[in-house]
């Protein structure tokens, strides 16, 4: 009976109950929009380290992730290769030989990460090659080189031009290398394009004077979720002179990031909470002034403060309820579709560029960002509605019959 009262109560004053049934879908579709985005941003992000270079895990020489130079490169590969060869079927790998050195051209030069790879076994694991955009990726030839666009505009060379890359070798002279241009790629970021040039296995490990040596195995399992169990699998099967490390602890910071970030949405939350309660206090406070008569024959006819009380909070949530489930399918209509086409950002692909994240922003909608505020918002707006409701119980009903 309280429940139909409650809700012709708020029909009553269609004007006002659409009023704050808007503000609170507003809240809620800032809210649910803020939190996809921001998910969806850092999630590219990680994805984005992940896909172009770091690979979900990796297998060094112990110490080389500390103090990567090829005096800590793995000599004897076999170990590992008869260790990722038990889950041959659950992962792929590729073999890097990293260096920094120097490339240069006629007009210029600048210091890059050489990344010796095996280009067949570089395609599954990265997306380099997908980011080609003049030109091939590398081939087996020994002279192919690839370079980002950025790269070769500071070096002022293009497509079938040479350039020398240069760096220390293992025992200490200076290695060189002429190379050809075959490619140019350009990734969502920009920062990596100007420090990365990718050359053949076989011509890296000439050029340093290190035959038969690998600076890292990259590994991808099929499915990311068994990242951490494939982990603890190679660790146990691999000598102790070798580490096994994650994305998790290869990129800490974005890793801290997101969680970070899981923490704070809360005070988000907590904001949008509190500018609705105080929303609703007013709101309900009004209501309750105007409906002074009406409260004291209630409670000259016997009705208890206990069910006015009720009464008032029920007409609470039932807007906080109603303006949360139309924001929400509101969000949700925005956010489904930009999923999946993403939020074209090109006008500001430079400032994404510089943190790692494409033109597109394709948001990500949880279960706990939809939970969340099916929760949140509507508890706010019963916390809002009871300082109203006790001003309510403490009219005198005599007083109150003769207000107008």
């Amino acid at each position: 009976m309280l429940s139909l009262i409650a809700w012709r109560n708020i029909l009553r004053n269609k004007r006002r109950s659409f009023i704050l049934i808007l503000s609170i879908m507003v809240g809620v579709i800032a809210l649910v929009l803020t939190d996809a985005f921001s998910i969806g941003m850092m999630q590219q992000m990680l994805t984005n380290q992940i896909g172009t270079d770091a690979g979900y895990i990796q297998i060094h020489s112990k110490g080389y992730h500390d103090d990567p130079t090829l005096k800590n490169s793995i000599e004897n590969t076999a170990p590992v290769r008869a260790a990722l060869s038990h889950d041959s079927t659950t992962v792929s790998f590729s073999e890097r030989l990293r260096v920094f050195g120097l490339i240069s051209s006629a007009s210029n030069s600048s210091g890059v990460s050489i990344v010796g790879i095996v280009p067949r076994e570089e395609e599954r694991i990265t997306t380099v090659h997908k980011y080609i955009v003049k030109g091939t990726y590398l081939t087996d030839k020994p002279d192919d080189i690839i370079i980002s666009t950025a790269t070769a505009e500071k070096l002022k060379v293009g497509i079938g031009d040479k350039v020398v890359i240069m760096a220390s070798r293992i025992g200490g002279s200076v290695g060189a290398e002429a190379c050809r241009v075959v490619g140019l790629f350009e990734t969502f970021d920009s920062g990596f394009d100007q420090t990365h040039v990718y050359i053949p296995l076989e011509t890296a490990r000439k050029m340093l004077g290190a035959a038969g040596r690998v600076s890292e195995f990259v590994v991808n399992p099929i499915d990311p979720k068994q990242t951490d169990s494939i982990s603890r699998q190679l660790r146990s099967r691999l000598p102790s002179d070798m580490e096994v490390l994650t994305y998790k602890q290869m990129l800490p910071l974005l890793v801290m990031q997101i969680q970070l970030y899981d923490q704070m949405i809360y005070i988000f939350y907590a904001i949008i909470a509190i500018a609705l309660i105080f929303g609703i206090i007013n709101t309900m406070l009004m209501a309750v002034m105007e409906r002074t008569h009406e409260f004291g024959v209630d409670m000259a006819i016997g009705m208890s403060n206990k069910r006015i009380v009720t009464m008032i909070l029920t007409e609470a949530f039932y807007l906080g309820a109603v303006g949360t489930v139309v924001g929400l399918a509101i969000s949700l209509a925005i956010d489904i579709p930009l999923s999946h086409s993403g939020w074209n950002l090109a006008a500001f692909s430079q400032s994404l560029k510089s943190v790692g994240i494409g033109t597109k922003i394709y948001p990500v909608v949880g279960a706990s960002t939809v939970l969340n505020a099916a929760i949140i918002i509507p508890i706010a707006t019963v916390i809002g509605a009871i300082y109203p409701a006790m001003r309510a119980i403490k009219l005198q009903p005599v007083e109150a019959i003769r207000a107008s």
